[in-house]
């Protein structure tokens, strides 16, 4: 079986792709994901916070002591006593790149437009194949309007896209007024494929501190169902890849991923639970599938079951809102929801 696909431009040996996760800070753990069978890895993030604060900490030393005395404005510390950036980071990436043969993709997270972005010059010299976007941005602002909002992104993208050559992939969030409209306004401005959809993690209250706590929730199988929906909507529309992430926890969910478009599929909570040679255990069962129905390689699935050939998905998903409605069945629990 040919297991092939193109993602970001980038030729994969898999559809299977570790998205970005605490699992990707070892190098031991990304050469254990090569040899299970991973077509490419996607760095654990690097945060805009990180290097802002990494900045700040910079300017601090470089300035500090200048106001006590005329002489100290003529003096400055040693520039190497000081990291510019998350110099741990470019190292991770570059001893990936010596370790495996596997492409390596950074994670870049971030919510707005200033120099962090400019880190991604340092990310594509040390090496990686691509980089990912994770924009993770919950405007809280009453004041802040949608137009500003999605300004936004295309900015962070644009900056960017003028700083690298690597592929650029963008990780959005479900939360648009038109999310295809978004998609498409981000394929135009240079995006080489979208990941669908980031999570966004509600913190909860702890009743006995009174505290605000983060809390965790690792995805189960029914998340899948926004991205697949979406993948099957766009499939054909957008020039960059497709990415589906969240809620792919089995072959089946693979499959079905590939069937409505996606280039990828990205593991992340499956693998945390599982370990990551639980990615033998999809590639193994997809290949039995794709025998079983007599498909020779993913590129045959790919957007077998998309939308593109329907005339109006909107009148499509109203159909399938009704349907899903009309055939419920209150003894069972189940409503049948084809996509």
């Amino acid at each position: 079986m040919n297991l092939t696909t193109t993602y970001l431009g980038l030729e994969l040996k898999s559809p299977l792709v570790p998205s970005a996760s605490p699992l990707s800070e070892d190098i031991d753990n990304i050469k254990l994901m090569e040899d299970a069978g991973a077509g490419a890895v996607v760095m654990h993030s690097l945060f805009e916070e990180q290097l802002i604060l990494e900045k700040y900490e910079l300017h601090h030393h470089l300035t500090y002591g200048t106001e006590s005395f005329p002489e100290a404005l003529t003096y400055f510390p040693d520039i190497t006593n000081f990291r510019v950036g998350p110099e741990e980071y470019l190292d991770h990436i570059r001893k990936a790149k010596e370790t495996v043969n596997i492409p390596i993709i950074a994670s870049l997270n971030g919510c707005s437009v200033g120099g962090w972005t400019e880190y991604a010059t340092l990310i594509q010299e040390a090496g990686a194949s691509a980089l990912e976007l994770n924009i993770y941005y919950v405007p809280t602002n009453p004041d802040l309007t949608s137009t500003e909002i999605e300004q936004n992104y295309i900015d962070i993208l644009t900056s960017v896209k003028a700083a690298v050559t690597i592929p650029v992939a963008v990780k959005l969030s479900p939360y648009f007024t038109n999310t295809a409209n978004m998609a498409k306004r981000l394929d135009q401005c240079g995006a080489d494929g979208l990941v669908l959809f980031n999570r966004f993690y509600q913190p909860d209250i702890n009743v006995e501190t009174l505290e605000v706590e983060p809390y965790v929730l690792l995805s189960t199988p029914q998340a899948m169902r926004l991205p697949l929906r979406w993948i099957a909507i766009l499939y054909g529309h957008i020039q960059g890849s497709l990415a589906a992430t969240s809620g792919i926890h089995n072959a089946h969910d693979v499959i079905k991923m590939l069937m409505v478009g996606a280039n990828v599929t990205m593991l992340c909570s499956v693998l945390l639970r599982e370990g990551i040679t639980h990615i033998q255990c999809l590639e193994k069962d997809l290949r039995e599938w794709m025998e079983i129905h007599e498909y020779d390689s993913v590129r045959q699935i790919q957007g077998s079951m998309s939308q593109l050939n329907c005339p109006n998905p909107s009148a499509f998903e109203r159909a399938q809102y009704m349907r899903a409605l009309q055939t419920y069945n209150p003894n069972s629990g189940r409503v049948y929801t084809p996509f």
